[in-house]
This record gives structure tokens, C-alpha cells and sequence, in this order.
């Protein structure tokens, strides 16, 4: 077998979609798996709704996912004389003609052969065949001096010396058009593999009204890299059990494309999260700071007034209750801002009552003969109150939660306490058992 050469070709005409992100991912693991080569092809040619800032936005998003490409990127708008070379070839041999139209001026046609039947032997979808007088003549060369995009694809595909041909099978239709412009130009035909398209939950193509849809919005709410990359593997392709959760390398080594369904896959935004907590979970505390801190920031926190270690600590705390990286702000904000924002139902249940203030209280008259949190004099210190009133240790902690933090859910208190310190927590009890 000849070395494997694919290609990714994105059109500059929006953000990168959940679609053209995996299209890219399975070039780029195929690609890895055979050690073959992945060719970035920017297809710009409709100049007027292409622009710089989606191709800028097309790069970022696969940087952030690790879609990493090996030649490119290379720009349709800058080979127009190749194709118009080509063009002119094929009217020099009587297989295309001009065409002109009053109102749009002359264009270049190819004239489909009649009676031909035109074979893909698809690598997902199997033999699908279709005849010539249902494909119909194609446009080569626009009236506006700018190649059509079956045409482009094809002289790019060939002079790159590209393989196999994997996008989404909304392309198929493209497929017999393309084969027949290979084929007219005595160039190889390439491979093809179709994708089958992403479905939203309710089983319709996946669109804006199922939610986001574009890889920079998951990494804007707070997804991994990782957790993207992972998860878009899995959308229609299967390692041959039940495995999950891999690495890139691990996904790399197991793919192949007979093990892409030929069914559309769904996309299920509960799985993707669930996979993205997985991954938060076990970031390293450094990496997860690194990622939370431009959502601390934005939220207008001044990370300055803290050690950072202590900002570390605070983050890695609060890893086993998020899903998305964005929810840390608002999870945290009883530690950087001075007044709790506190919730009032918990206040109602765990502090306005008897019990609530005796506790607090207690927790008071014991905090002021100490001048250090530390976690076992402290867990001693809150366990022996417990016990002293009856109470499981939940009976104490929950009201101490409460006045600290504003909730009823927070990491364990010792740690919360001590990232708090002693003095807040003093002040904090304080304003606690003064609520009314």
C-alpha cells in the first residue's frame, strides 16, 4: 500500500462545526494510524462569503483539539491559474465547453458522457453506483473567474497526491460528479469513505436549536480539549467494546476506518459532560488552576490577593463538583468576595433555628482559643462539639457550612476552613448567628 495521504478542507465560511471537527479528527487519526500524511486545504473559493476571520477561527480550533496537520495550509484562492490550466485542457480535448449566459457572462462546462455508469466503492457505505444522465453536466469555471468547488477538489486532490477522501456523506452526491472529472483527466481516482452525519437528540440533523454547535463554544464554556476529542471519536466509530475513555494515543493505535459505523451517530450532550468531568477530575492541580484561572478572572475576582498555592488548593477542591471549567466562578465565589451570598433556603434550614445558633455558638466560644486552623486539632475540635450536643457530626458542619460559604454544598469543611482562614471564619460565624 502506497503511503496513506488525506486531506481536511474546510470551507472559511463559519466556525468550525461539531461536524468538520470530527471530518478532521478521522483524517487525522487515520492518518496517524497508517503513519501517513494530513494535507490542511483551505477551500476559499466562494469569495464572498469566505473571510479571514474563520479561517483564524478554523486554526484555533484545531490547535485546541490537537488536530495537528503535516502540509498546509494551502489556499484554493491563490491556485485559480492551476485550475483554469486545467479547464483549458479539458476544452483543448473537446470535453467541456464555454457557455454564456446574457445576465452572468461565460462559464466553462464539462460535458458528462452519456450512457456511463460511474462505481464508488466506498469504504463505509459499500458499491453505490449512479448513472451519467442523472449527474448531468458540471460547471468547471464560474462566470466570475473562480473554480466551482467539484472542480477545485478534484485537480487539488490529484496534484497533492491524496489517498483516500473521508468527509461527511452529504458529499455523495459530489462523489460521481468528481470520479467523472478524474476519470475525463486520466488522473487515479482516490478512495472514498463518507462519513454518515451527526443527528441531534430528537433524531433531525444537528443544528443551532440543539444547542452549541461550534468547537469554539465548548471551549468557551469550560470543555477539555481531551474530553472534545474523545467524545467526537466515539461520535460513529467504535474501538470494538465498550471502552470509553482513552487517550489520543490509545485512540490512535485502535483506529481504523471498517470500524466507522454507516449509521448516523447522536449526539448526546449529557455523555460529553459526563466524559469532560472525568478528565477534570484527574487534570493535574496546576493544569486545572492554569484552565480556571480566565474564568476567575473574568468574574472580576482579584487573584492577586492570594498566595497562589492557596488558589491551587481552592481549585482542586471544587474539581469533584463541576462538569464544565466555567462553573468554578460562580461555585467559589464565597472565597474571594468579602459578604456571603447566602442561600436562603439553607439559611432557613440549618441556621435560623435553635440548634443552628447553639452550634455556631459553640463553634465560636472554641475558635477564639486558637490562633492556627489546622485539620486534626480542627476535625477534633468539631467532632467533640458534635458529640457534646448529641448531634452527628452533619449537625455541626452543615451550619458551619452554611455561615462560611452561603450553601449547603461545599468540599469537606476542615479544607474549606482552612483555604477560608481563621480570622473570616471568625467574622463569617459572627454575621451567621446575627441573621435574623
Amino acid at each position: 500500500m502506497d503511503k496513506v495521504r488525506v486531506r481536511f478542507a474546510p470551507s472559511p465560511t463559519g466556525y468550525l462545526h461539531i461536524g468538520g471537527a470530527r471530518t478532521a479528527l478521522y483524517n487525522y487519526l487515520f492518518a496517524r494510524h497508517l503513519n501517513g500524511t494530513l494535507v490542511l486545504r483551505i477551500e476559499d473559493t466562494d469569495h464572498v462569503r469566505s473571510t479571514d476571520e474563520s479561517t483564524k477561527a478554523i486554526f484555533e480550533s484545531l490547535n485546541w483539539l490537537g488536530i495537528t496537520h503535516d502540509e498546509g495550509p494551502y489556499y484554493q484562492s491563490e491556485r485559480r491559474d492551476l485550475y483554469k490550466q486545467y479547464a483549458q485542457k479539458l476544452l483543448d480535448e473537446g470535453k467541456a465547453v464555454y457557455q454564456d449566459d446574457p445576465a452572468k457572462g461565460r462559464a466553462v462546462v464539462f460535458k458528462m458522457p452519456e450512457g456511463k455508469s460511474i462505481r464508488m466503492d466506498d469504504l463505509i457505505h459499500g458499491v453505490i453506483k449512479f448513472e451519467s444522465k442523472f449527474v448531468g453536466d458540471i460547471v468547471l469555471i464560474k462566470s466570475d473567474g473562480f473554480p466551482t468547488y467539484n472542480f477545485a477538489c478534484v485537480i487539488d486532490d490529484s496534484e497533492m497526491g491524496i489517498t483516500h477522501v473521508i468527509r461527511g456523506d452529504d458529499h455523495i452526491s459530489n462523489t460521481p460528479k468528481q470520479i467523472a472529472l478524474y476519470e475525463a483527466l486520466g488522473k487515479p481516482v482516490p478512495k472514498f469513505a463518507h462519513i454518515p452525519l451527526i443527528m441531534g437528540e430528537d433524531g433531525s440533523r444537528l443544528s443551532k436549536r440543539h444547542g452549541h454547535t461550534s468547537v469554539g463554544e465548548y471551549k468557551d464554556l469550560g470543555y477539555l480539549p481531551e474530553a472534545v476529542f474523545n467524545f467526537l471519536s466515539l461520535l460513529g466509530w467504535s474501538p470494538g467494546d465498550d471502552t470509553e475513555i482513552m487517550t489520543k494515543d490509545e485512540i490512535i493505535k485502535r483506529f481504523t476506518i471498517e470500524r466507522v459505523k454507516d449509521k448516523s451517530a447522536q449526539f448526546n450532550l449529557k455523555k460529553l459532560t459526563w466524559m469532560n468531568s472525568h478528565y477534570i477530575k484527574h487534570k493535574p492541580a496546576e493544569d486545572l488552576f492554569g484552565l480556571a484561572e480566565p474564568y476567575l478572572t473574568k468574574a472580576g475576582y482579584d487573584l492577586s490577593r492570594f498566595p497562589k498555592e492557596k488558589l491551587v488548593r481552592l481549585v482542586d477542591l471544587y474539581r469533584e463538583r463541576i462538569k464544565v471549567v466555567s462553573e468554578i466562578a460562580g461555585i467559589t465565589r464565597f472565597f474571594f468576595e468579602d459578604a456571603v451570598n447566602y442561600q436562603p433556603e439553607a439559611v432557613d434550614k440549618f441556621i435560623k433555628t435553635t440548634e443552628g445558633k447553639a452550634v455556631l455558638g459553640a463553634v465560636q466560644d472554641e475558635l477564639a482559643k486558637i490562633t492556627k486552623l489546622e485539620h486534626e486539632p480542627l476535625e477534633n475540635l468539631l467532632r467533640s462539639i458534635a458529640e457534646s450536643k448529641g448531634l452527628k457530626f452533619q449537625g455541626v458542619a452543615q451550619p458551619l457550612r452554611v455561615a462560611l460559604t452561603g450553601s449547603s454544598v461545599s468540599p469537606p469543611i476542615f479544607e474549606t476552613m482552612e483555604l477560608i482562614g481563621l480570622e473570616k471564619v471568625k467574622g463569617r460565624i459572627k454575621e451567621a448567628i446575627a441573621l435574623k
